[in-house]
């Protein structure tokens, strides 16, 4: 005579079980998906700045002479592959950067940075906010630093090294003269500006 009870037990046990793979294959898969590599380094598809949520509009690794610098993300309120339209965008924005390299130092960053200011193209950043920009960079860069540019427009631009805010300097304008060093019409990189974009 069959025993019912034990052949629901054993089905509910089965079903249980399933459920359990299921949920766990979808738990996995959504955490596949909700970051992005570049160069090695995990970019999370969203973050908060601000009161908006951010999704990851691209990004790719900075290059130079063979040697990857470092891994860098854009985060945009709605993406778009038009740098005019994130450049000159007052809304919330964010640029992610991983070091990845030694060759990063604290001097060449400087220099690199100054540079760009200098070819931006774009915006306008007065001698004494890029020497307050430069300020909030006084320590020594390693392997894995991480430096956050948020852009919230009723602020400005804050920059924060390993998760401490260093500072902020308010005004589109030097927001429009900082994204242009990456998006601009002379970037660090055409190849990462292309990443950020979308496009590669």
């Amino acid at each position: 005579m069959l025993n019912y009870s034990v052949l629901f037990n054993l089905k509910f046990d089965c079903m249980k079980k399933l459920f359990i793979t299921l949920f766990l294959g979808a738990s996995i898969t959504l955490n596949a998906q909700s970051t992005k590599t570049y160069g090695g380094v995990k970019f999370p598809t969203s973050v908060e700045v601000g009161s908006a949520t951010l999704e990851l509009n691209g990004g790719g690794v900075r290059e130079k002479y063979w040697i990857d610098l470092y891994a860098a993300a854009l985060y945009v309120t709605k993406k778009t592959d038009e740098p005019g339209k994130i450049v000159y965008a007052n809304d919330e924005q964010a640029i992610h950067i991983k070091i990845i390299s030694s060759s990063v130092t604290r001097e060449r960053f400087i220099e690199s940075v100054n540079e760009g200011f200098k070819n931006a193209g774009h915006g306008k950043a007065t001698d004494a906010e890029i020497k307050k920009f430069m300020g909030f960079f006084s320590d020594e860069f390693k392997i894995g630093d991480k430096i956050n540019l948020e852009f919230i427009p009723e602020k400005g631009v804050t920059v924060k090294k390993n998760g401490t805010a260093k500072g902020t300097i308010p005004g589109l304008d030097f927001k429009k003269a900082l994204f242009a060093i990456w998006l601009g019409s002379k970037p660090a990189s055409v190849d990462l500006k292309q990443g950020m974009l979308g496009k590669k």
